[in-house]
């Protein structure tokens, strides 16, 4: 039974410090891949909490609508000389207005309060990629 000892070839300096010089490009160009494709991720997330936000406001502005409204009623209602009633239903048009104007109104800031909570979880410079490569750029450029 014999074993076949395989030698290698002599590598050059040169040849070595060329495979270390494109093994470092080819991690410095796969990093800034990643970290291409986290910051995309980061920016699909910021799109969604602000279209997020964009809808809570728009639906705070439905309510704001309605709860004007309300404000003329009531103030229409409360200008009627006392013992006069100048609406005949049991629930006054100011105060359905008021209550649609709410529903819309808190709907709409929680609609703001969650986009706001989504935006301010996004942060690209917080990623992995990034960093590692904040890591590498250092260790490359600081003399030993």
């Amino acid at each position: 039974m014999a074993t076949e000892v395989q030698t290698h070839p002599e590598q050059s300096m040169s040849s070595l410090v060329t495979g270390i010089v494109s093994d470092v490009q080819d991690l410095v160009k796969q990093q800034l891949l990643l970290m291409r494709r986290e910051i995309e991720e980061d920016l699909r997330k910021s799109k969604e909490a602000a279209s997020i936000i964009v809808l809570g406001a728009g639906v705070l502005l439905l309510g704001a609508i309605p709860l004007c409204l309300m404000l003329v009623h009531l103030l229409h209602w409360a200008s009627f000389p006392p013992g006069t009633d100048p609406d005949p239903a049991r629930f006054p048009l100011w105060a359905a207005h008021g209550v649609v104007g709410a529903v819309l109104f808190i709907l709409g800031g929680v609609l703001v309060f969650v986009g706001r909570q989504k935006l301010a979880s996004v942060n690209p410079m917080q990623n992995p990629a990034t960093e590692a490569l904040q890591e590498n750029v250092q260790w490359l450029t600081t003399p030993k």
